[in-house]
């Protein structure tokens, strides 16, 4: 039987994160895959919790986390509730946030202890996730999905002289009609850490077996975001999916039963990915 397990865990700053872990109770001991959502993203996001549920049916116990400054707070997780964590948050948060997150799935205090991870990493939270497989042992396999090759990405260059003086940018959110709240002590985090948030060059420091997943109709991070990881990291292996857009043909919400073709595909290259390496 699969079962789905919340926790709330303590992140960066004093903010804690919910995660769950959804689990096979006859396997309990599984290998395990940590998710790593993106920029305005949340673990309870459109199809998140099927691909939670298609790679527990298929051997792997799989944890997903809401970042401690996403906006979303433990009480309302699919609500960007929290603007204020949301316009304070920055890289360097998120990686302090994975790295607890690696710490207590690793402790073995509550659930059976993971003694290495499978990171799974989309959009900003594969650069994260790229980040911390270059400098964590205990991250045994990559899978990065439609991953930036740098943050700036995030938005356009020409506004950060602006943002830098004002202290804040607005940045839409297309679906909630929210205008969301960003303060430039992220671009000052960039700008204190070149070389930890220098995606590119973090790339090629990735020694662990990598999968790099993009589709040609991403409107939102180019293909040639992969083309450019791939190149600083030969060893990774490349997946390029016809047509496919930022999110694989999902959405929130998403009421279908079955994952949209693309990001089954996705899951099932994913799946042989970790079978073979």
């Amino acid at each position: 039987m699969i079962t789905t397990e919340t926790y709330t865990l303590p992140g960066s700053n004093g903010r804690n994160m919910l995660a769950d872990l959804t689990y096979d109770n006859a396997h309990t001991n599984a290998p395990l895959i940590i998710f790593v959502h993106g920029f305005k993203g949340f673990k309870d996001w459109g199809t998140h919790q099927m691909v939670a549920r298609h790679f527990t049916q298929h051997g792997y116990r799989f944890l997903k986390f809401n970042f401690s400054h996403n906006g979303t707070t433990p009480e309302q997780p699919t609500d960007f509730a929290d603007l204020i964590a949301f316009s304070e948050n920055t890289f360097s948060i998120e990686l302090d946030d994975l790295k607890y997150v690696i710490d207590w799935v690793s402790s073995g205090s509550v659930i059976p202890a993971a003694h290495s991870v499978t990171l799974i990493g989309h959009s900003m939270g594969g650069g994260i996730s790229i980040i911390k497989a270059a400098e964590d042992k205990r991250v045994s396999h990559l899978i990065t999905m439609a991953s930036v090759a740098t943050f700036r990405n995030l938005w356009p260059a020409a506004v950060e002289k602006q943002w830098k003086l004002s202290g804040v940018m607005h940045f839409p959110n297309h679906r909630t009609g929210q205008q969301m709240p960003v303060k430039s002590t992220l671009l000052d985090d960039l700008d204190r850490n070149p070389g930890r948030l220098n995606i590119l060059a973090r790339a090629a420091d990735v020694q662990q077996p990598w999968l790099l997943v993009h589709g040609t109709a991403d409107s939102v991070v180019p293909v040639s975001h992969a083309h450019d990881l791939k190149a600083m990291q030969p060893n990774a292996r490349l997946l390029i999916l016809p047509n496919a857009d930022h999110v694989f043909g999902a959405g929130h919400p998403y009421l279908q039963q079955q994952l949209p073709p693309d990001l089954h595909q996705l899951c099932e290259k994913a799946l042989e990915f970790l079978a073979e390496n």
